[in-house]
């Protein structure tokens, strides 16, 4: 077996949470293509030391990518991402002729120009149901007509099975060239307390708990500051397992990324919430696990686990706030930081100041632990060792975090409306709410 940092790239990249989790199996991301300046300007903050191509899949080339990256002429061992396929969401309209599912053939037509030894295509699970399995199945006819094999059966994977203290389904189709070994799909490593899936007592670990992820948190309500910047010194309490590795605490055998430079005294993307004192009273009577009924906000289990984070709307489609989780013993919304950990991304991970924009990175992205399961199979089927790096790689510059549009998109030399602007709306609009629930964008 070989020791080396494989190559990939990250089409539809966001904030980066599936770069994150194969970085952690040990590849390099070389390059990633995302069409948001703001989004582009996390990445780059975040992978500083990586190429981030800040335009539309559509009007990009395999050629380009590789002259704009140090990948060159190197063989790249995995191309993945998300195409955006809202026709398929079960929340929204599923349609088979759906336009926005276009992105799915820019991406076939990357992995060809590209050809990796493998690529990994991640989507909603209602993408599995009813007519759209055709769907799914004119997208492996159309790689196994180029040289491409893959499972003859897909699989949605749970999150929640990998680590991550969230309910999260989503659909994998994993496939190779035809001379490389298929890789299989990752085993579940932790299990859903409560579940009905038929584990072995004692097969497996139990998936970590809300309060397992979020409990040496430092409380936002005790620093005023948070209404006014993301980040505050403060005194953290003491972390479970869980949070002892993403606050880089103690190191496991299997996480291959690049130690980042921070403080681990900074509590980062935790910006405060106002709410109205009517919306204070109704989230403290809300039970755990159960949903408070002006708002439809989900109040934690604090021994359970996260409902599934939503992003909301993009701007251009109205900039909704999707309804935000209730902590667990504080009448308020939870905090960035509290869905960052809920999504098991570490603390050195950033995201834009505002609250909309987090969320919205957030509940975009592949959890990390996730992503990183997909990617350790994949290394096993390369036939390929991962090693940790020695150098420590500093982050990029916290200007990044703050930038609206036209700052982010001057950045990257891009049209500052290639996103549609923002249009601020009430945060909830369902029969009366925005009357009653006050939060503050």
């Amino acid at each position: 077996m070989k020791k080396q940092r494989p190559i990939a790239v990250d089409l539809f990249a966001g904030a980066g949470g599936m770069t994150l989790g194969f970085e952690q199996a040990g590849f390099d991301v070389l390059a990633s293509v995302e069409i948001d300046p703001i989004h582009c300007a996390i990445h780059e903050f975040n992978f500083p030391f990586w190429t981030v191509l800040c335009k539309s899949v559509e009007e990009t080339t395999g050629v380009e990518i590789r002259n704009k990256s140090k990948i060159g002429n190197s063989d790249i061992d995995v191309v993945f991402g998300g195409p955006p396929c809202q026709g398929f969401s079960l929340i929204g309209k599923r349609s088979f002729d759906d336009p926005r599912n276009s992105l799915v053939f820019h991406f076939i037509r990357l992995v060809l120009e590209l050809q990796p030894k493998t690529f990994v295509l991640e989507n909603v699970k209602g993408m599995t149901i009813g007519k759209h399995k055709a769907f799914i199945a004119e997208i492996l006819n159309i790689f196994e007509q180029n040289g491409y094999k893959s499972h003859s059966t897909y699989q949605v994977l749970n999150a929640a099975e990998y680590g991550v203290p969230q309910n999260r389904e989503r659909l994998f189709l994993i496939g190779c060239r035809h001379d490389q070994q298929l890789s299989n799909y990752p085993n579940p490593i932790t299990k859903i307390a409560k579940s009905n899936k038929s584990f072995t007592p004692n097969q497996l670990p139990s998936t970590p708990t809300v309060w397992d992820a979020i409990k040496d948190l430092p409380e936002v309500e005790d620093y005023l500051e948070l209404y006014k910047q993301d980040w505050v010194f403060a005194d953290f309490g003491k972390p479970s397992d869980y949070a002892k590795k993403l606050r880089d605490f103690c190191t496991t055998d299997n996480n291959y990324s690049y130690q980042r430079r921070y403080d681990s005294t900074m509590l980062t993307s935790s910006l405060r919430t106002k709410h109205s004192l009517e919306s204070v009273k109704r989230f403290e009577s809300t039970p755990h696990g159960k949903t408070e009924s002006i708002s439809r906000f989900y109040k934690l289990d604090p021994e359970g686990i996260c409902n599934t984070l939503r992003a909301g709307t993009a701007s251009n489609r109205g900039a909704y706030t999707s309804p935000r989780p209730i902590h667990p013993h504080t009448p308020r919304c939870i905090t960035v930081r509290e869905a960052a950990r809920l999504h098991s991304y570490p603390d050195w991970f950033r995201f834009h100041v505002t609250k909309w924009h987090g969320f919205r990175q957030i509940g975009n992205s592949v959890p990390p632990l996730l992503a990183k399961a997909v990617a350790s199979e994949i290394l096993k089927s390369l036939d390929i060792i991962p090693h940790k790096p020695i150098a420590t790689q500093d982050l990029g510059n916290s200007s990044f975090l703050k930038f609206g549009m036209s700052e982010a998109a001057k950045c990257f030399g891009v049209n500052p409306h290639v996103i549609a602007p923002r249009i601020r709306q009430p945060s909830i609009k369902q029969n009366h709410q925005h009357q009653q629930v006050s939060i503050n964008e």
